[in-house]
């Protein structure tokens, strides 16, 4: 993941997101590249209302958030390389977090939504070690480097504002029918059509009622995002 601090604005997302859009304008190529790690976001500088970035159903979508924190800062304090860094601890999305910061940098900023500290943010992790982040390299860039090509549009879709109840009810219909246009084209085509998913070849709609159970399974499996007081509760057929 990439924390990028520019003088007006905070930006939260994966590194493969920029090495994507980097190869793009240096080759000229026209890949794209899909976040599914639920923690991309951009808010102002000092500020803790954030907009959102997420893909589903094949869409690209943000909502806006506000997510204020109050830490707990503690005496205990420990040496990483050159950097006194300092305990504090708060609880947010559900979860109990330690974070250790450094007031040597003086960036109020840190991984995801958590931010507030007097000091950058060194190491962050959940108390169930669920998520746990430690910054490994700090670079200062001669000038902004855009993300339009993909934060604010994921390669050539640009991002809808959408809220909380349409958020829910487009993850609803996915998980409902992640195959919805395979099924469409099994529908127009009588049966008389071979669908590849996931390396696997589907000859009718048993075929493909066996691989939605399955993507379902994956989808309750994995249903662990950061903020977990916000996880969905996906019903089970």
């Amino acid at each position: 993941m990439i924390l990028d601090i520019t003088p007006k604005e905070v930006k939260f997302y994966g590194r493969d997101l920029a090495i994507t859009d980097s190869l793009n304008k240096k080759f000229g190529m026209n890949s794209s590249y899909t976040d599914m790690t639920g923690q991309v976001v951009k808010r102002k500088i000092n500020s803790f209302d954030n907009e959102n970035f997420i893909n589903i159903k094949n869409g690209y979508y943000s909502f806006r958030t506000t997510d204020k924190m109050n830490w707990t800062i503690a005496d205990e304090t420990k040496k990483v390389e050159n950097y006194t860094l300092q305990k504090a601890t708060t609880k947010f999305g559900g979860r109990s977090w330690t974070a250790w910061f450094s007031k040597d940098i003086p960036f109020n900023e840190g991984p995801f939504k958590l931010r507030g500290l007097p000091g950058l943010i060194f190491e962050l992790s959940d108390t169930g070690k669920n998520f746990m982040y430690t910054l490994v390299k700090s670079k200062e860039l001669p000038e902004i480097y855009s993300t339009s090509d993909f934060l604010e549009s994921n390669f050539g879709n640009k991002a809808i504002p959408i809220n909380e109840k349409q958020k829910h009810k487009l993850i609803m219909e996915f998980y409902n029918d992640p195959f919805a246009f395979e099924r469409n084209n099994f529908s127009k085509s009588n049966n008389d059509l071979k669908i590849n998913i996931n390396g696997k070849e589907i000859h009718n709609v048993d075929e493909l009622n066996t691989q939605t159970k399955s993507m379902q399974e994956v989808i309750r499996k994995y249903n662990n995002p950061v903020e977990i007081d916000k996880a969905m509760h996906y019903p089970i057929y």
